[in-house]
C-alpha cells in the first residue's frame, strides 16, 4: 500500500472543512441528550482511546491506515445519513452522538500514523496547513450558509441544519472518494 500526497492533502482539506462546516450544528444535533449523556460519553471515550493505543503495534502500516480512515469517513457518511432520513428525535441525537463518539476513539491513532506514513517534517506542515485551512473554510461556509437561509426565511434551527447537512452528504462522499483515491495498492 502506499499513499499518494496529492489526494491525501485534498482529503485532509475536505475532511477539516466538513468539521468546520459541523461545528455549529451539534448544538441542535445534540438537544435531546441530557448532560450525563455526555459524561457516559466521555467515559466511553476514554477506555475506547486506551484499548486503540493498546494495539498501536499492530496498528501502525498503512493498510490499517487506510482501513481506519475509510471506516471513520464511512460512519461520518451514516451519521449524515441518519439525520437526514430519521426526524430528530432522541434515538437519533444519541446515534449521532455514539457516531461521533466512535470516530474520536481512532483519532490519536490516526495522527500518530499520519507523522509516521508522511515522514518529513515539510510533509506533516503541509498536512497541517491543508486541515487548518480547510476547518477555517468551514467555518466560513457555515456561517455564510446560516446567514443566507436566514436572509431566505429559514429561521428554525432544525431546518437550517438540515438544509446544512445535505450539504455536508455531498462533501462527505467527496471525503470517501478522495481517502480511496489516497491509499493505492503497489
Amino acid at each position: 500500500m502506499k499513499l499518494s500526497l496529492r489526494p491525501y492533502l485534498w482529503y485532509k482539506l475536505l475532511n477539516s472543512l466538513f468539521f468546520g462546516v459541523t461545528v455549529g450544528s451539534v448544538f441542535v444535533l445534540y438537544t435531546p441528550l441530557e448532560p450525563s449523556v455526555f459524561s457516559l460519553g466521555g467515559i466511553a471515550l476514554a477506555i475506547g482511546l486506551l484499548v486503540v493505543a493498546k494495539f498501536y503495534e499492530k496498528m501502525m502500516n498503512l493498510l490499517v491506515f487506510y482501513r481506519v480512515s475509510l471506516l471513520v469517513e464511512v460512519v461520518t457518511l451514516g451519521s449524515v445519513l441518519a439525520f437526514l432520513a430519521f426526524k430528530m428525535s432522541y434515538l437519533n441525537a444519541l446515534f449521532i452522538y455514539l457516531s461521533y463518539q466512535t470516530i474520536f476513539v481512532f483519532g490519536g491513532y490516526l495522527i500518530r500514523i499520519e507523522t509516521l506514513a508522511l515522514k518529513r517534517t515539510s510533509l506533516l506542515s503541509l498536512a497541517d496547513v491543508m486541515k487548518q485551512k480547510g476547518y477555517l473554510i468551514g467555518m466560513i461556509v457555515a456561517y455564510l450558509f446560516y446567514k443566507a437561509l436566514e436572509w431566505c426565511g429559514t429561521t428554525q434551527k432544525i431546518e437550517q441544519v438540515y438544509a446544512l447537512h445535505v450539504l455536508l452528504l455531498v462533501l462527505q462522499i467527496a471525503i470517501i472518494v478522495s481517502v480511496l483515491k489516497s491509499f493505492r495498492q503497489r
